[in-house]
Order: C-alpha cells, then sequence, then structure tokens
C-alpha cells in the first residue's frame, strides 16, 4: 500500500509563491508517474503537470506552463510542484497522484492509483 501525503498549501498574495511537497510512504513509487492534479470549487479535478519515473519527461497544462515546475526526489521518496506568479484562478484543492501506468496518459486522472488527501492553495487579488 502507498501512502501520499501533501504539504505547503496555504493562503498566497497572487504573484507569490509556494512549493508543495508530496511525501510518499509505504513502497517506492521511484517507477511510477507522479502527478499534481488541482480540482476548483464547483468543477472537475484537473490535471496540472506530471513527472515520468525517470524525471525526464513532463507535462504542464497550459495554464501553468512557465509559471509551475515539478520535480521528484526519489532518494526522498517526495514529489515537489513550486508555483511561481500565482493568479487567483490558481486556487483550489491540490492533491499529488501515483500511477504505474505509461506517462502518455498521464493526464487522464482515472489511470492513476494512489491518491493524498489533499491540501488548500488559497490566492488572493
Amino acid at each position: 500500500q502507498v501512502q501520499l501525503v501533501e504539504s505547503g498549501g496555504g493562503l498566497v498574495q497572487a504573484g507569490g509563491s509556494l512549493r508543495l511537497s508530496c511525501a510518499v510512504s509505504g513502497r517506492t513509487v521511484s517507477t511510477y508517474t507522479m502527478g499534481w492534479f488541482r480540482q476548483a470549487p464547483g468543477k472537475e479535478r484537473k490535471t496540472i503537470a506530471a513527472i515520468s519515473w525517470s524525471g525526464g519527461s513532463t507535462y504542464y497544462a497550459d495554464s501553468v506552463k512557465g509559471r509551475f515546475t515539478i520535480s521528484r526526489d526519489k532518494d526522498k521518496n517526495t514529489l515537489y510542484l513550486q508555483m511561481n506568479s500565482l493568479k487567483p484562478e490558481d486556487t483550489g484543492v491540490y492533491y499529488c497522484a501515483a500511477s504505474h501506468n505509461l506517462f502518455k496518459r498521464c493526464v487522464i486522472a482515472l489511470t492513476y492509483d494512489y491518491w493524498g488527501q489533499g491540501t488548500q492553495v488559497t490566492v488572493s487579488s
């Protein structure tokens, strides 16, 4: 069994930065695709960023390209999301997830096997 725990969320002004972390325990996910998802109030959960097991391939939603950076530290079994130049529309609950499926399916939330409980990010204007 794999447990994912997000941290680093909070309230920040527009233009500010936050760094989310996702600590993984229970079993190594070094060969898993990892992703970050965002769910805004009243909206569907959306794929924000994903990274392949090697770290060599990444995906970003158009809305966050150039502002967010996903990374992983296999030694620490931790996934990160650096968020810069935050906008009010970035507000939502952010979830990390792990998938044993191929990276090419990383945008499909249903392909992820394990999910964290989420951390709230609120960006004020």
